[in-house]
């Protein structure tokens, strides 16, 4: 293998989460892979750290397969996996499972170890109310990587909970950032921002979350605050996002033709509309090199 380089340094990338909606984000990560544009980190939650450990293997198969065709194994999940009380999405199977040398969809751990760029994907602790980040300190093997992976990604109700070091984990979306790590990239010295979302621009978030994921949590209070939190926080992120594009500090890339919810696994659907993202790429990759410098 030859020794892997970064080439943006001075611009964080960032992937918001949004569960198979990041079948229309895959095809932006593997755009850019295709255009040999490497970020020397990134950032990503949820779904969107699937996009990250996917894009750091630089493994363009897998970052398809993740959100197309893993969905049509039937250890994917469903109503009886939500029954034996698996989740609506499985996962176990999904995360730690998938990604192993004999499983569905292989990860290239030993690409993602000899690549210099780092990573930072998040959860948030469901005793506390702490945000977890994890960077590549905390993942000296694939099963590090892909339980914090799979704890970023843990949506409340559609899947169990994960133990990591101990404290059980939920979604990096109901963290600091509620689904954009803007700040958790500025306090490490980004001013420059690439985010990739799996939103058209003018989505916005219910101010208050449903009542039966509350109920979901009444035992545990920092949970209830993360959940109200959330919708608000989140869409002070987008607010952001768009404020930091009109002052020519970040690129946003919306997903403008997004066909899919959270929860969609008709995989002909997912293979739609990662056409859709690889389109939406192919159209505005020209102002995306000029936004960060590529020739």
């Amino acid at each position: 293998m030859e020794p892997l380089q970064s080439n943006i340094f001075d611009c964080a990338l960032i992937f918001e989460g949004g569960g198979m909606r990041a079948s229309y984000t895959a095809a932006i990560a593997n755009a850019l892979l295709s255009e040999g544009i490497y970020f020397d980190h990134v950032y990503g939650v949820s779904a969107g750290s699937s996009n990250t450990a996917n894009y750091l293997s630089r493994d363009k198969w897998r970052t398809w397969a993740s959100f197309t065709i893993l969905a049509e194994y039937p250890e994917f999940g469903g109503l009886r996996s939500f029954l034996q009380h698996k989740g609506m999405f499985s996962a176990h199977w999904i995360y730690q499972e998938a990604g192993l040398p004999d499983g569905a969809i292989p990860y290239q751990f030993d690409v993602f170890s000899a690549n210099p760029a780092k990573l930072t994907i998040c959860a948030i602790e469901r005793d506390t109310g702490r945000t977890r980040y994890w960077t590549r300190e905390n993942m000296p093997t694939l099963e590090d990587l892909m339980l914090r992976v799979r704890a970023s990604s843990t949506l409340p109700i559609a899947m169990p909970p994960v133990k990591v070091d101990g404290q059980v984990c939920y979604d990096g979306g109901l963290g600091e950032g509620n689904g954009l790590l803007i700040p958790a990239a500025a306090n490490d010295g980004f001013a420059k921002f690439f985010i990739v979302r799996t939103r058209p621009k003018e989505y916005r978030k219910p101010e208050r979350p449903g009542r039966a994921v509350l109920d979901f949590f009444w035992r545990y209070p920092h949970m209830r605050e993360a959940l109200l939190r959330w919708g608000p926080g989140y869409n002070s992120m987008c607010d952001l996002a768009e404020q930091l594009q009109e002052e020519g500090y970040a690129y946003v890339v919306y997903a403008e033709d997004q066909l899919c919810e959270n929860s969609t696994t008709d995989v002909d659907l997912l293979k739609l509309n990662y056409e859709l993202g690889k389109a939406q790429a192919q159209r505005d990759m020209p102002k995306w090199k000029e936004f960060l410098g590529v020739r």
